[in-house]
């Protein structure tokens, strides 16, 4: 079992930035591949960002790519979502998920590939 705890959601107008965490307990967190998805009212959660376990791979959605940095800190079990320009419709609910896994350059863009999801935190952009 893993507990995921994000934060640093909040409100921002266009062209700011916001830092986002997600603070992990449990197992080894070393050995999880890592998502942030987010989801706007009455869509679908969407996928943002990935990361796999020895941190050398990070996939993006193709609407973030440039403006969002995902990383990760395995001494401090946290992963971090840096997000530049922002714009109105980034705003959603973000989730951090962790899959556990074997495969140290694996990394997963579907929901239904985590075991393991945040609370969310709500990211608001305002225009």
């Amino acid at each position: 079992q893993v507990q995921l705890v994000e934060s640093g959601g909040g409100l921002v107008q266009a062209g700011g930035s916001l830092r986002l965490s997600c603070a992990a307990s449990g197992r080894t967190f070393s050995t999880y591949a890592m998502g942030w998805f987010r989801q706007a009212p009455g869509k679908e959660r969407d996928f943002v960002a990935a990361i796999t376990w020895n941190g050398g791979v990070t996939p993006y959605a193709d609407s973030v790519k440039g403006r969002f940095t995902i990383s990760r800190d395995t001494s401090e079990n946290t992963v971090y979502l840096q997000m530049n320009s922002l714009k109105p419709e980034d705003t959603a609910v973000y989730y951090c998920a962790a899959k556990y896994t074997y495969a140290s350059g694996s990394y997963y863009r579907r929901p239904d590939e985590y075991n393991y999801w945040g609370q969310g935190t709500q990211v608001t952009v305002s225009s």
